[in-house]
């Protein structure tokens, strides 16, 4: 991403790539009558340096879709892609080294380190590949999420808001292509739900940071600049520029 904030040395221009995509995209469970199909053969793009939300009713496919399009699933049938690079034609390693490099990922449940103190949950990312933490960008992001009264905490000693803005932190340490959020606004207050949206926010329109999240809540998909909507395994609508008013309607139709 091209940006001037702290810490930062790229100067890449905007790519022209989808962040993510997928083709013709399959993911059944169970056989014979019992079978399952939790993806139907969707066919979506996920532009660079914008935000999406993926939206439909329980069981519509919405974590199905984000965790096959991160590598953490595997489809049954079809094609996904991180930027240039297909997802099926990387062995282990070239998984491993692409959800490191490229991705990074917000989850409901946090997925902190109970051992480790904020900080080091943090820096858990470039610890792992042996890489030197840029610590102009890791000042930034502890401002900018305002966690640097809570460095030295393990998880158990911070709030849920709190928790959340660490892993918000560690997701982006490496100044990843592409964020995955998975409900990460599932078990925040109110309050900690609009702080942690206003950042995602605040990160793709002033950083270009590109980022996929998934959520049932229509206040926190208005962030957002396209709503993808889901239906029984089938991409069935999308919104360009959302409000809440507009997302709940949507999703009235979808008989959510």
């Amino acid at each position: 991403m091209t940006t001037t904030e702290p810490g930062t040395s790229r100067t890449a221009p905007p790519s022209i790539l989808p962040a993510a995509r997928a083709i013709d995209l399959v993911k059944t469970y169970g056989k014979g009558d019992a079978v399952v199909h939790a993806l139907d053969g969707i066919n979506v793009e996920f532009e660079s340096g914008k935000f999406t939300a993926v939206m439909g009713p329980s069981g519509s496919g919405k974590s199905t879709l984000m965790h096959c399009m991160a590598g953490l699933d595997t489809p049954t049938s079809g094609r996904t892609f991180v930027g240039e690079r297909e997802i099926g034609k990387l062995d282990d390693a070239g998984l491993t080294q692409m959800r490191r490099d490229q991705i990074g990922f917000v989850f409901q449940s946090f997925n902190l380190v109970p051992t480790l103190t904020a900080r080091d949950n943090i820096t858990l990312p470039a610890d792992l590949a042996k890489v030197k933490v840029d610590q102009a960008w890791f000042d930034y992001l502890v401002g900018q999420l305002r966690i640097g009264d809570r460095l030295s905490h393990r998880p158990s000693e911070m709030s849920g808001g709190q928790q959340q803005r660490v892993a918000c932190a560690r997701a982006l340490i490496e100044r990843p292509d592409l964020v995955f959020a998975d409900e990460p606004t599932g078990n925040l207050d109110s309050n900690a739900s609009a702080e942690m949206l206003a950042f995602m926010r605040r990160s793709v329109t002033e950083l270009s940071q590109s980022i996929v999240m998934v959520t049932h809540d229509a206040r926190g998909a208005a962030y957002a600049d396209r709503v993808v909507f889901l239906a029984d395994g089938k991409v069935v609508d999308e919104l360009v520029s959302p409000t809440a008013d507009s997302v709940l309607e949507r999703m009235k139709q979808l008989g959510s």
